[in-house]
């Protein structure tokens, strides 16, 4: 006659425990790769804004449209007159004017500045940014490159030349590319 058994056994713990790690293993990386794969879009929706940000301010001063043409790094402009409108304000600039401060906002937003840590580093904005403008009257088309976190293809790979030439050439380059038409 066998003894009568009660409760488990200490293979069928460590057994159970095994299996428990890797599941919890497997979420953990899970989650790893959902959190890229938010900031990667995140990095998307932030390129988006700074684009439509800049053809915004295009169409609002469609006298200068051919003087926006250039290649921007976030400190291409390095100062200029504040043309901000705002209540109670009384400043008159120029076209040229406020085409050197849009350019300057636009610069220093993707370049992270309007958001400084403590110790006084940009953690907003974009990874790396390049941004091109290239006007054809009244063709227009803004293309802005920048890091992302995993390796992938090369973002501008079969792109025409405007976009290859923006930016360094990497398999975490990323891009985003808007033509649009404005009229003067």
């Amino acid at each position: 006659m066998s003894p009568k058994r009660n409760g488990f056994s200490l293979i069928e713990v460590m057994v159970s425990l095994v299996i428990l790690v890797i599941g919890l293993i497997g979420i953990f990386n899970l989650h790893i790769i959902s959190k890229q794969g938010s900031f990667e879009s995140f990095q998307q929706t932030q390129a988006s804004y700074y684009a439509n940000d800049i053809i915004n301010r295009m169409r609002i001063n469609s006298s200068q449209l051919a003087t926006y043409n250039g290649t921007y790094t976030g400190s291409t402009i390095a100062s200029a007159k504040s043309c901000d409108v705002a209540v109670g304000a009384n400043v008159i600039c120029t076209n040229i004017e406020t085409r050197n401060w849009d350019l300057f906002q636009w610069e220093r937003a993707f370049a992270g500045e309007n958001e400084i840590s403590s110790d006084n580093e940009n953690i907003g904005g974009l990874d790396s940014p390049t941004a091109c403008i290239s006007v054809n009257a009244p063709n227009v088309t803004v293309v802005i490159t920048w890091k992302g976190i995993r390796t992938s293809s090369d973002g501008a790979e079969g792109q025409a030349d405007v976009v290859k030439d923006c930016g360094n050439s990497s398999d975490r380059r990323r891009t985003l590319v808007i033509n649009t038409a404005i009229i003067t």
